[in-house]
């Protein structure tokens, strides 16, 4: 595979991870609301969101890190044949 093809497809590897973060925050927010509309059990919602969004944040968040901290001790022509 040419340079392109892989920094495209690392890009979107991030995307995707970033994008399912945020849809996986999304959905515990909406479950929390229904649990307090529903007068449900409100405490087990919001220690499962206590836990999960920022879990999913944190491997997000090493993930991208990783990502460009290999990319910055990248050799020089390495990074020249990028994008």
């Amino acid at each position: 595979m040419n340079h392109k093809m892989i920094k495209v497809l690392q890009i979107s590897s991030l995307a995707y991870i970033w994008i399912f973060v945020i849809a996986v925050d999304v959905w515990i927010f909406s479950l929390l609301f229904v649990a307090k509309k529903l007068d449900d059990a409100i405490n087990a919602s919001v220690a499962i969101g206590l836990i999960a969004i920022p879990l999913f944040i944190a491997i997000a968040s090493i993930l991208t890190y990783v990502f460009f901290g290999l990319q910055k001790y990248a050799k020089p022509e390495e990074k020249a044949n990028v994008l």
